[in-house]
Formats: structure tokens, C-alpha cells, sequence
């Protein structure tokens, strides 16, 4: 009877295990519909650079002047900088541009690149500094948003001396808790690698609620907002790109290297900042020696959408004290 016992122990504990390990592949990734080539998607105003063999798409403004690199966060592209670049182009040339994984520049596929993903960290900033080689940039002035800040401070970390000054919003400097480690080592199971663009393209029905929650008021969110962030969902691969893109990040202990920083930087958060809480960019603003520090009144995450004017304030008064 024991022997019985466990024989269906066993038998149930294989096919459990059958399930865990086979289970997965049995899952069928449908391909994705109406996607096309991400230069398809393209605007008038739109140009596009070869890069570390990336083609990268940007979108510039102004002439003369200080040069101003503007580098978008996650699920964002060039659109999120729409109420803002014409006005700082007053200041000098303007361009920004979409990071790999995001926007209409090109997606490398696995397999299509040797050595380091093209969508880490390390190869984003490598990215910034090969676009600026390209457009013949010898120093920028950096303004990174969420995501887009953490590469900011990677790269005026490992190139001090292309970057002349820094403007962080609401930047992504920050490790998220450690319990969320054991997540980023599951995703390279394979069970996980074949349901990962799966999984991301939960982002085309749950984006809006992310959208809303990035505002302080959702009802400033109007459709052509909606559409200008789901744009990008229409270019080929862009859930894998985004899955790889998902695996590729990893822990850079930028806030411990903070006092390496000495350009001068702005700190820019709204106060009501849900995605990157508002204390952390006043911490940051604390440990970066002689940051300056704006706090925007009634403003969400996306302070540069939602409360433009006060943003363009803030980072007119950096511009015209670091250039002067």
C-alpha cells in the first residue's frame, strides 16, 4: 500500500514537472498583426542615423547654441518631448531620439548581434555617445526622463567629459526592492524567453491605465496623447524587442558613484509622481553635490506633458545659468 502510496506521488509530481518544464512551449505566440517596418511609421520631421548598427530615429530643432540631448523613459519615444522642444530650441540645437526597444528606431532580433545586447544599459549609452559622434556633438547638455535618466547618469558617469551639464526628471536612479532579483533570474529560463513577448504585449491593453497613472490629472489625457504612445506598437517586433529589452537591464549602482558627478544638474519631479516617487528625485537632488532642485506643484511623472510651462521654466533658468 506504501509502495502504491508512492508510485502516484511520484506519477503526480512528473506530471507537474511535465507541465512546469513542457507546458509553456505548448503555448502557441501568435505573430503579431498589422506591424510594419518602423521608417514606415515615420513623420516629416523625422530622420534617421546608422549607430553601432542600430538605425536610430530622431527628430531636432534650433541651430547655434548649446546642444540638448533629449533621451525619452520606458514606453515612451521622441512624442513625449512634443510640447517641449520647439521652445528650448530657443536656447540652442535640440535632439532627441528614440532608445532601442522603443519608438521607430530598428529592433535587433536575437542572433542579430554579437556580444552585449544592443537593449542593456551599457550599449544605450554607448548608443548616445555614437549618435553624438555621428551628428558631430563634441558636448551635450543631457535631459533624461524616468529611464531615460538612469542613462543620463550612466553616461556622464563614463563620458564626464561629453556631457556639460545634466537635467534628471524624475529619473530612475534607484534600485527597486531586492525581491524583484529572482524575477529578472527566472526570465532567462527558457519556458520564460518563449512567453516573454507574450507577456510584454500586455502593455497594448494595459498602456492606457499606465498613461493614466503617470498624470497627476487624467483628464488632461487626450486621444491624439493616447495615439502618439501607441504609435510605436505598430512597428514589427516590437514585443520582442521590448522583452529583450525587459532582460537585458540589470543593477548599475549609479546612486553609489553619485559624487563622481561634477557637471552641473537639475533636478526636475512633479509632487505627485507615482511612477518614480517624489522623494527619491529629492534624495537624488540631495546627493548630487550642487544640484539644483525644482519640485513642480499638482504634477504627475511626465512633468515636461502635464505642467510644460513650469518644466521649461525650471530648465530655461539651468540653461541660461550653466551657459553664461
Amino acid at each position: 500500500m506504501v509502495r502504491n502510496l508512492r508510485r502516484k506521488v511520484l506519477i503526480v509530481l512528473a506530471v507537474v514537472l511535465a507541465v512546469i518544464l513542457i507546458g509553456p512551449f505548448l503555448i502557441p505566440i501568435p505573430p503579431l498583426e498589422g506591424t510594419v517596418p518602423p521608417g514606415h511609421l515615420a513623420e516629416p520631421d523625422s530622420f534617421f542615423v546608422e549607430v553601432n548598427g542600430l538605425t536610430v530615429h530622431c527628430k531636432t530643432a534650433g541651430s547655434g547654441g548649446p546642444v540638448i540631448l533629449l533621451l525619452h523613459g520606458f514606453g515612451a519615444s521622441v512624442f513625449s518631448w512634443r510640447e517641449v522642444m520647439e521652445p528650448l530650441s530657443h536656447y540652442g540645437v535640440v535632439v532627441a531620439f528614440d532608445r532601442p526597444a522603443f519608438g521607430l528606431t530598428s529592433r535587433p532580433m536575437p542572433g542579430e548581434w554579437t556580444g552585449q545586447s544592443p537593449y542593456s544599459p551599457e550599449a544605450q549609452s554607448d548608443l548616445t555617445i555614437g549618435l553624438m559622434d555621428k551628428l558631430r556633438i563634441e558636448k551635450a547638455i543631457l535631459i533624461g526622463h524616468s529611464a531615460g535618466g538612469t542613462i543620463a547618469v550612466l553616461t556622464a558617469l563614463r563620458h564626464p567629459e561629453r556631457v556639460q551639464g545634466l537635467v534628471l526628471v524624475d529619473p530612475a536612479i534607484y534600485p527597486h526592492e531586492s525581491s524583484e532579483d529572482w524575477v529578472r533570474y527566472l526570465s532567462f529560463l527558457p519556458q520564460l524567453q518563449h512567453l516573454g513577448p507574450l507577456l510584454v504585449r500586455s502593455i497594448a491593453s494595459d498602456g492606457i491605465s499606465i498613461i493614466r497613472s503617470a498624470w497627476h490629472d487624467p483628464s488632461k489625457i487626450t486621444s491624439e496623447i493616447i495615439e502618439g504612445y501607441r504609435k510605436p506598437l505598430r512597428a514589427e517586433n516590437w514585443d520582442r524587442a521590448l522583452w529583450e529589452y525587459t532582460i537585458a537591464n540589470h543593477p548599475l549602482g549609479l546612486e553609489k558613484q553619485l559624487d563622481k558627478l561634477t557637471m552641473p544638474a537639475l533636478v526636475i519631479t512633479g509632487d505627485d509622481d507615482r511612477i518614480v516617487p517624489t522623494e527619491q528625485s529629492i534624495r537624488l537632488a540631495r546627493e548630487i553635490h550642487g544640484a539644483e532642485l525644482v519640485v513642480i506643484p499638482n504634477c504627475g511623472h511626465l512633468p515636461q506633458e502635464e505642467c510644460s510651462q513650469e518644466f521649461l521654466d525650471a530648465v530655461t533658468s539651468f540653461l541660461n545659468k550653466i551657459s553664461s
